[in-house]
């Protein structure tokens, strides 16, 4: 379902789509449309973001065969961004990086039909790097900036905010055919755990392999402090998909090591967790110097 709540005193609406993995409450509060993916088990389809994480994994574990992701249709953008206009001059379109999805090429083309108010912005990222780069966008929004103000702030806000992934297994990302980069681990290094970040073009990069949670979790912090280029304050997302537990020991170490502005909790929707299986993530945002 998409939902656009009233823009009053904003000079742009936002839109984002589901791999945002943003919290339904936090989605309403901020005032952000969501477009959903599509998840399908055969001739099964259904939008991302409505089947809980327990009962997806179930569904998934008795598959015989993965189930399948695809972008929104044009008709779904065209859509929302009618709506958003309604509400504001213009739109900023923040979504998952076009070098893991044909999100963005969507986004682009349901935009060419509102001669120049809807602006796509390709976040490089996905899950809650992406949702850092969305909250930007509705804080500058909020402060009052313009649709062109906020485009050039989010090309800085996308060079700082840093996304890594720890996999169980490698083995959904493979049969999903996302592997690229990481191909090198795969093999009997399966049974690692395995994390990843994304490159300058938005793809999966190997980062590091481990044996064991607790190997694995410290370089997870390890990684986060270097991201932070040595700044002690900023914004961060903790996500994870049938990882909770996990998940908060993480976020319990990232307040004792920094001054969090924020850490949101996110559970990684259907479509993340399709290709990755079982997962935590971590996405910063340090404070800009």
């Amino acid at each position: 379902m998409i939902t656009v709540a009233d823009a009053t005193a904003r000079r742009f609406a936002i839109v984002t789509d589901s791999t945002s993995d943003l919290p339904t409450a936090i989605v309403a509060e901020r005032r952000i449309a969501v477009v959903p993916l599509l998840v399908s088990f055969g001739e099964d389809s259904f939008a991302d973001g409505t089947v809980s994480q327990a009962e997806f994994f179930k569904r998934m574990a008795a598959s015989p065969a993965l189930p399948t992701t695809s972008q929104p249709s044009v008709g779904a953008f065209v859509e929302a961004y009618e709506s958003a206009l309604l509400l504001a001059d213009e739109v900023i379109s923040v979504h998952i990086s076009a070098g893991l999805s044909g999100t963005v090429a969507a986004a682009r083309q349901a935009a060419e039909r509102f001669e120049g108010r809807v602006h796509v912005f390709d976040s490089l990222n996905l899950s809650g790097g992406l949702a850092l780069q969305v909250l930007d966008a509705a804080d500058a929004a909020d402060a009052g900036l313009s649709a062109a103000d906020t485009l050039t702030r989010l090309e800085a806000t996308r060079s700082r905010a840093k996304m890594i992934v720890g996999l169980d297994s490698l083995e959904n990302l493979a049969r999903g055919g996302r592997i690229g980069k990481v191909s090198a681990f795969l093999g009997s290094l399966l049974d690692l755990k395995v994390t990843l970040t994304l490159d300058a073009e938005g793809k999966f990069t190997p980062v590091r392999r481990t044996r064991g949670e607790k190997a694995a979790l410290a370089h997870t912090l390890d990684w986060i402090e270097e991201a932070m280029g040595g700044v002690r304050c900023g914004t961060f997302a903790v996500g994870h998909a049938m990882t909770a537990e996990r998940a908060g020991r993480i976020r319990d170490a990232i307040a004792a090591r920094f001054e969090a502005i924020d850490i949101i909790m996110y559970e990684a929707g259907s479509v993340v967790s399709t290709h990755t299986g079982t997962v935590w993530g971590v996405a910063v945002l340090p404070v800009s110097a």
